[in-house]
């Protein structure tokens, strides 16, 4: 075959040209683009899982002599002056968790020789000492189990090991973000899409069944490996199978779907229990086994790996299910260029080894350029706050007042808007104000509502709800702006390093909410501080909307300019 006829057949199988012609969003992209979001939904549901099962519930001190043996109230009105503890500025007593006072024997002695029993309705400050003990029998607030009653993690000295099944879960997420990458790379996105949810989903199993805290934690380090390449496989498949028109679209719906299923844990309401919520979340992925037979690879990646032969079938059954007219001279080329491409693939070792050279060429010279090396860094410092911050405010949500399975459905859906505004700033402001911006509004509520408290529940509440939709809006804001900062031949594995490096930052957020302990506004505060640096730090980057791509260091350098 010629120069120009082989240049020509090349041309026919560049699969944007082939969408058009087959539908860019049809019926067949529809049903399958369906499918695939389903097991986010799940996915999403996994990686928080461990806020309600590992999750601290409101307790104190059992006090047999004030407490009804079988129905013993966790509010009664005499708590306060049988366990210690703080009033809120609304005159709302939280006891403590695990001291409560000393009895006073000598006022318990000289009721008994009068013939008078101990008061159990009308306990009264005589009845106890100023001194404190701690206790072994707790009362709750609700009906709801975790690990804490499960094995005896109750009182402060054990909240750090609450704490750490999150940290568990956020390396689970670094391991499982790369080798699920590297994997779906090379034995194709519907495989390894397929392994990670069903992985995903039988240790969810596992983790509902654990024995004891530690393998707890073991399983919930592997539900994050399975869990952490869901998504992002997901978004994958999902952009690879529609035309170029409808990519945003895909990836803004597919958050959507994400941010509900973080919002489906508010119903844990109704599953209490923590085994119960566990095996909910786990067991109806486990359908999705029969995505090996409904859902197709990725055309694309079968064309990159040339297995044309089997791309052909895809395209020509998406082709008769979207009612198109596919032309014959398309379907033959596959057949020629597979041939073509048996014949030069002695030559593909070497490209791979030039491809390679090329890589290490480029990051060397990134390396060497004090500009680039500046902004990168600035960059990991922002996708490092994002990560503390979004995750953050996740789990902080379910120490705001109020219903806290109503607030956290919220800070989850109200992710829903926050990337809706960050495809309206994108579009209209450009990528520098729209990721300073974001950043900043999320400054400004965090630390509005760590400081108001008096009488304003709801503006609290709101406030908080604003802060997640800014954080929200600029994690997704952040990936568009490094994919368009980073040269060509690095800009894969840049964003995977950014990516990578904000999984280690998010490690740091399930401790964040116990600086409430020593200043119930610090959670707040520190989120609002770091988003405040994160977004006055974006200022200092190059803008990239409506800027060609680079696609050498030299080109992504003169951004600045």
């Amino acid at each position: 075959m010629s120069a120009p006829a082989a240049a020509a057949a090349s041309a026919v199988l560049d699969f944007d040209d082939i969408l058009v012609e087959i539908g860019e969003f049809g019926r067949f992209q529809r049903r399958n683009y369906l499918l695939i979001c389903l097991p986010v939904l799940f996915a999403a549901a996994n990686s928080l899982s461990y806020v309600f099962t590992a999750g601290s519930p409101t307790y104190r001190c059992y006090v047999p002599e004030c407490d009804k043996a079988e129905d013993a109230e966790y509010g009664a009105v005499w708590v306060s002056i049988a366990v210690p503890g703080s009033w809120s500025k609304r005159g709302q007593f939280t006891p403590s968790t695990c001291e409560r006072f000393v009895t006073n024997r000598s006022h318990f002695a000289s009721a008994s020789e009068s013939g008078s029993s101990w008061p159990l309705d009308q306990c009264s400050a005589a009845n106890f000492t100023a001194e404190t003990e701690r206790c072994h029998q707790f009362v709750y607030g609700s009906l709801e189990r975790t690990i804490v009653q499960q094995w005896g993690m109750q009182c402060q000295e054990n909240l750090w090991k609450l704490a750490f099944v999150g940290t568990m879960h956020f390396a689970g997420l670094v391991v499982g973000t790369a080798l699920s990458g590297y994997l779906a790379d090379r034995y194709g996105r519907k495989h390894i899409f397929l392994f990670c949810i069903v992985f995903m989903a039988l240790t969810g199993v596992a983790q509902a069944l654990s024995w004891d805290y530690i393998s707890f934690l073991v399983f919930a380090l592997l539900n994050a490996v399975g869990t952490s390449g869901v998504y992002p496989l997901a978004f994958i498949i999902g952009v690879e199978m529609v035309g170029p028109r409808m990519r945003e679209m895909s990836s803004i719906v597919l958050n959507y779907f994400y941010a509900v299923g973080e919002a489906l844990l508010g119903l844990s309401f109704f599953l209490p229990h923590w085994r119960q919520l566990q095996l909910a979340l786990s067991l109806p992925p486990l359908i999705c086994v029969a995505y090996f037979w409904l859902v197709p690879e990725s055309v694309r990646w079968l064309l990159a790996r040339n297995r044309r032969e089997q791309a052909g079938v895809i395209i020509r059954r998406a082709a008769k299910v979207n009612r198109r007219d596919i032309s014959v001279e398309l379907m033959a080329s596959f057949k020629q260029q597979e041939l073509e491409a048996e014949t030069g693939s002695e030559a593909e070792g070497g490209l791979d080894v030039q491809k390679d050279d090329k890589i290490w060429l480029a990051i060397k010279k990134v390396v060497s350029s004090h500009i680039l090396m500046a902004r990168y860094a600035i960059l990991l410092f922002i996708w490092a706050v994002n990560a503390i911050v979004y995750y953050g405010l996740s789990l902080n949500a379910t120490s705001l007042s109020g219903n806290k399975y109503l607030n956290f459905a919220l800070v989850c859906l109200v992710e829903i808007p926050g990337y809706s505004l960050a495809w309206l700033f994108l579009r209209r402001f450009g990528r520098r104000m729209a990721l300073s911006g974001s950043l900043l509004l999320c400054s400004i509520t965090c630390v509005a509502s760590g400081f108001v408290t008096l009488g304003a529940n709801w503006l609290v509440v709101t406030l908080f709800l604003v802060g997640k939709l800014g954080i929200t809006s600029s994690f997704a804001v952040i990936y568009t702006f490094t994919a368009e900062m980073m040269p060509t031949v690095i800009r894969s594995g840049g964003v995977g390093v950014m990516s990578t490096f904000a999984r280690f930052g998010a490690m740091l957020a399930p401790f964040v909410p116990l600086l409430a302990s020593y200043y119930d506004p610090l959670p707040l505060l520190l989120f609002g501080s770091l988003s405040l640096v994160a977004g006055l730090l974006s200022l200092l980057l190059p803008e990239t909307f409506n800027r060609k791509l680079p696609d050498t260091v030299e080109e992504a350098i003169a951004l600045g300019k």
